[in-house]
């Protein structure tokens, strides 16, 4: 991971926005709700550290990704959402809204189809880990990662 610019960054403290609720907070991520919330719980998780996208993250990044879906699923316990009702991944750039890494974490239902379509969840076959999608879910960017390849809109 690389830190970038982070002057004009909506997330990078956030934790210090009075605005904004703070569902977690660790020494490395925040967790909060969307503003524009697709599914019956949407929440986001950041890092505090100012990350650019899903696509600058690397093979030896996989344990910060791991960390990452830990704190989306502390944030899923505290409104008791089942585990097959929980679905987190990433956009990747350019079909994102904000250039900093954030962790999707939904709690289904989607509000509606249209909403459900923001976040398509495409399975790769044989060597590839997701199809043809501009989102990835945590563990399969996890699995892109650990075979050594980079996260991309094309099959992975």
């Amino acid at each position: 991971m690389r830190p970038q610019e982070t002057q004009g960054c909506r997330f990078c403290g956030i934790e210090k926005s009075p605005t904004n609720v703070i569902l977690y907070e660790d020494h490395t991520f925040v967790a909060f709700e969307d503003i524009r919330p697709a599914a019956k719980h949407h929440f986001l998780i950041t890092p505090k550290k100012h990350v650019e996208s899903v696509r600058s993250l690397r093979k030896e990044n996989v344990p910060f990704l791991k960390e990452m879906e830990s704190v989306g699923n502390k944030v899923m316990e505290i409104y008791n959402v089942p585990g097959d009702e929980r679905r987190m991944g990433f956009h990747i750039p350019p079909f994102n809204s904000v250039n900093h890494l954030h962790l999707h974490a939904h709690a289904l239902p989607y509000r509606s189809i249209r909403e459900q379509n923001k976040y398509p969840m495409v399975n790769g076959s044989g060597t590839y880990h997701k199809g043809f999608t501009w989102f990835v879910e945590v563990g399969q960017a996890m699995r892109i990662l650990e075979s050594g390849r980079h996260i991309g809109i094309k099959p992975c």
